[in-house]
């Protein structure tokens, strides 16, 4: 059974404030003869949400492949919260995702904590995310909207792709460390983008690596939609 999850804040780009208060979902029980199960909406960024956010698994997954090539800063991606984060990306401009894996490299957001990020987003390029974590320490992730035409890296028809431990070379995310799991896409023509970092090595429940051609919302479930902006990516 998929362990819930705390939910964290969301970033977004937008001129008028927003409320961030939302509608509980109501807990409900069922017949004695069958488990009990119960849903909590989210209030406040304080809040906890109890929901599914585990990929879905194939009847024979193949293990995540080994990581390759010595670490670097140059591919390492990390998540502290919704506004400070890392994605790996293309290196050449107009070069497709699924061609970066090749020589892929890091991008942070604008007032990012790590030190040693020497590339940044284009101003506007993040149109909203949304950043959450199991209570049980096995994952973090980060998923929301772009604005694929401000990323002049990006080719805004681009289907996207995914980047993981073992492309590009090296490449590694903070929460876990290198050699532990990890899964990115970015998807330009859909206008999103997922990231989910996985706290051990192999772990193909969490950070399945084989629904790198299924799109973010399989891949890593988690929040696409924000109508308190208006931004609309799932």
């Amino acid at each position: 059974m998929s362990p819930s999850l705390t939910t964290g804040s969301t970033l977004h780009h937008v001129p008028s404030p927003v409320s961030s208060e939302r509608t509980p979902v109501k807990s409900t029980s069922t017949p004695k003869s069958k488990p009990k199960s119960k849903d909590k909406g989210t209030k406040t960024k304080e809040s906890k949400t109890h929901l599914k956010q585990t990929p879905s698994k194939r009847e024979d997954p193949k293990p995540t492949p080994e990581p390759t090539g010595a670490s670097s800063s140059d591919t390492t991606v990390h998540i502290n919260d919704a506004n400070d984060f890392s994605l790996l990306g293309p290196s050449r401009d107009k070069e497709l995702v699924s061609e970066a894996e090749s020589d892929g490299v890091s991008y942070c957001t604008d007032g990012s904590s790590r030190k040693d990020c020497s590339r940044h987003f284009d101003s506007g390029f993040i149109r909203a995310a949304d950043m959450q974590q199991s209570p049980d320490g096995s994952w973090i992730q980060v998923t929301g909207c772009i604005d694929p035409s401000k990323f002049s890296v990006l080719d805004p028809a681009d289907v996207g792709g995914q980047l993981d431990v073992r492309f590009p070379n090296g490449a590694q995310c903070t929460f876990g460390g290198y050699g532990s799991s990890f899964i990115e896409l970015m998807e330009p023509a859909a206008s999103r983008f997922c990231l989910r970092c996985c706290s051990s090595p192999d772990d193909q429940e969490n950070c399945n690596s084989h629904h790198d051609r299924d799109g973010c919302p399989v891949a890593v479930p988690g929040k696409y939609a924000f109508p308190e902006l208006g931004v609309d990516c799932s």
